[in-house]
């Protein structure tokens, strides 16, 4: 079945806050809520690597990619949620918004501009990141994750 919308949810759940990514698509894939064209894939902290695989292995390309990530941007408050587009990333924090370590923005510039495939990063900011092993989300981010399901569906109904 060829997929309109894959949606990688990145972190990594045992870093607090950092598990924003997974606990979405945990919420999405267990609601049972996602259209059949809708694929949610926890991409823990290799999201480079199922980009590549799926976008290399695919012949057919989805409309829309969505990351959801925690993120830590000046200005913002802890567990709000906003989109950003990759061309929007200013080009002093492309270092620092590092989507668990892949060359996310050169990749996802790309992959708009040569594929003219929809790239959408959902991004939450963070209150916490422990400097060891803490699972759990604050309570700011959990309720992130709801806010962050709504805005899932809406970015699926700009598609219809």
């Amino acid at each position: 079945m060829v997929r309109s919308t894959i949606i990688f949810g990145c972190g990594n759940e045992i870093m607090g806050d950092d598990g924003f990514g997974p606990a979405v698509v945990e919420r999405l894939n267990s609601s049972s809520i996602l259209p059949e064209s809708v694929e949610a894939v926890d991409a823990g902290t290799g999201v480079r690597e199922y980009l590549f695989d799926y976008l290399l292995s695919s012949e057919e390309r989805p409309e829309t990619i969505v990351i959801l990530d925690a993120v830590d941007f000046p200005g913002k408050e802890p567990g709000e949620v906003f989109r950003i587009r990759p061309a929007d990333i200013p080009a002093k924090k492309i270092h620092d918004f590092s989507l668990h370590q892949f060359p996310t923005v050169n990749l996802l510039l790309e992959l708009e501009q040569h594929t003219g495939i929809r790239v959408i990063i959902l991004a939450a900011q963070v209150e916490y990141i422990p400097e060891e092993i803490a699972p759990g989300l604050t309570p700011a981010m959990s309720a992130a994750v709801s806010r962050a399901c709504e805005e899932i569906f809406r970015i699926l109904s700009e598609q219809s």
